[in-house]
């Protein structure tokens, strides 16, 4: 089969999967369900034609729900508009500044704290249309749905939870029996016949939000004042973030798949290209989805043209069956979202950080718990923040000065060859890590010590890999700290790098460094 069948071939199969996951996140987001259809045409068309991968998928997904659900609350369908134009624009901005490699080091244990997060709030946003409950406004604080939840259990209704455990069976169990075919749509369509033909009395997608249009609405502009843009600017950095991320991952993962190699940073120009283009058309925030990536490649689609096809082809059943889908059950997408919610958890993942070190599991903690008890803004800001610390901590720990030679002056014995003999006036340190504000410190007292018999010290520094400004400057503190006790301090085995970004600082280094720590032995042996 030419490449251009197999690729529209999973065009079709993926336009299809993505049809009730986009309602579903659209609806889970707290805007109406044509929004999500909108997003996945326009943006997905976008992010095919011209990201930096040949078969990401993208569209609206589960991460930007909760998020999106907070904006919508707070600053309206409006806001959310503009806070998606922001986050192109900065994904843009992003891109052109190849800031793509940098993303990637994004810490993992806050990716699995957030979006461990996020699944749990997208079940419990869930839980009212799965068990019809009949809450008209469920609470947004966690706490707080579930305690609307427990009061009104009484008004569980079983048949809407048959209708929704049924979608979840199908949706988990599909997959298995029936690869090819895709779990979700079977659900729905099995679910909107069932209600349909026999009346059932449940509530559907019309029912809640009325019909669903059967055209792409014009472009809009929304125009940005001061106040609201910097109102907006947090959660659209959020959703950049986010954004960025995951559609990385998204090619990674992809690339891992049929050998290839992404442009991050034009996947990132893409990307943001795609949030604008859908505020224009009052979507939503959009992405690389890695589950219709995978289908994608699953079955054949090896170019851009496949990602076009799948757009494609839910524009076509958005003009021609979109009346159709006001008939879809509530229930029916609620449990689609928990498999969503399921899969997005990474339990595995999250209990596999708690055998590794405590500062990871502390990152972990904190945004997990941020992220589903008080804000996924915020939450990303403290766990990078506090990552970033324990990060600097670790590095600090790692970072050793020990003292070389006997005191007796008998020869260094912790290297291979023999050095001779130390005189007894010279001290040797030897520094293994990085020189930077978080050890600078240490260093500095450490070496304060050195005793007033000493007229020499020479600081071995081959294992340091690289000296920041701060270093640079407790370095010249000790220079002449040591000077004024009439102490001379010979720098040796420097690394280039490092070498460069001393004498880009100024510190006097004339007479200073040796290169190797035989020739500063030496000088300092002839130092009385």
């Amino acid at each position: 089969m030419p490449q251009f069948r197999r690729d529209a071939l999973a065009g079709v199969i993926v336009g299809i999967v993505a049809l009730p996951l986009s309602i579903a996140f659209a609806i889970a987001s707290g805007v109406t369900p044509e929004k999500g259809l909108i997003t996945a045409i326009v943006a997905g068309f976008f992010i095919s034609a011209f990201g930096g991968s040949r078969v990401q998928i993208g569209g609206p997904t589960g991460a930007f729900i909760v998020i999106i659900y907070g904006i919508v609350q707070e600053h309206g369908v409006e806001g959310l508009t503009i806070a998606t134009l922001i986050a192109g624009v900065l994904l843009v901005l992003l891109g052109l500044l190849r800031a793509g490699a940098l993303l990637r080091y994004f810490p993992h244990t806050l990716i699995v704290g957030f979006t461990t997060g996020i699944a749990v709030i997208i079940f419990s946003t869930q839980v009212n249309d799965l068990l019809g409950l009949g809450i008209a406004h469920v609470p947004a604080d966690l706490v707080e749905k579930w305690g609307a939840y427990l009061q009104h259990a009484a008004a569980f209704d079983p048949l809407t939870f048959a209708i929704g455990a049924g979608t979840i069976a199908i949706t988990v169990l599909m997959p298995r029996m029936l690869p090819a075919i895709p779990g979700p749509l079977v659900a729905i369509v099995l679910a909107t016949v069932a209600v349909t033909v026999f009346q059932l009395p449940v509530d559907t997608i019309g029912s809640r939000y009325g019909g669903i249009p059967t055209s792409l609405p014009a472009p809009h502009f929304a125009w940005v004042d001061l106040a609201t843009f910097k109102e907006l600017l947090r959660p659209a950095l959020a959703i950049a973030l986010l954004g960025g991320i995951e559609s990385l991952l998204s090619a990674v993962v992809a690339d891992g798949s049929i050998g290839g190699r992404h442009r991050s940073n034009m996947e990132l120009v893409a990307q943001g290209g795609a949030n604008v283009v859908s505020a224009l058309f009052g979507g939503i925030p959009a992405t690389g989805a890695i589950a219709r990536t995978a289908t994608n490649i699953k079955n054949g689609g090896r170019t851009p043209m496949a990602g076009m096809v799948h757009a494609a082809v839910l524009l076509l059943i958005l003009l021609v069956a979109g009346q159709w889908a006001a008939l879809i059950p509530m229930a029916c997408l609620a449990g689609i979202l928990v498999v969503v919610a399921w899969n997005m958890a990474e339990v595995h993942s999250f209990i596999a950080v708690f055998r590794t070190s405590r500062y990871d599991m502390a990152v972990l903690l904190v945004t997990f718990l941020l992220t589903a008890f008080v804000d996924l803004v915020v939450a990303i800001e403290i766990g990078l923040v506090l990552a970033a610390f324990l990060f600097m901590k670790r590095m600090s720990d790692s970072t050793r000065l020990s003292e070389l030679g006997a005191a007796d002056g008998t020869a260094e014995k912790l290297f291979e060859s023999e050095l001779g003999t130390v005189p007894s006036h010279v001290v040797i340190f030897e520094i293994n890590g990085p020189l930077f504000f978080g050890a600078a410190q240490t260093f500095a007292e450490t070496i304060r010590q050195v005793g007033d018999h000493h007229r020499v010290l020479i600081l071995r520094m081959r294992h340091v890999p690289f000296i920041d400004a701060t270093g640079l400057h407790r370095l010249q503190d000790i220079i002449r700290t040591m000077e004024r006790r009439h102490v001379r301090v010979l720098l040796t085995d420097v690394r280039p790098e490092v070498q460069g970004s001393i004498q880009d600082a100024g510190l006097p280094m004339e007479g200073r460094l040796c290169p190797d720590i035989r020739s500063a032995i030496a000088l300092a042996g002839a130092t009385k």
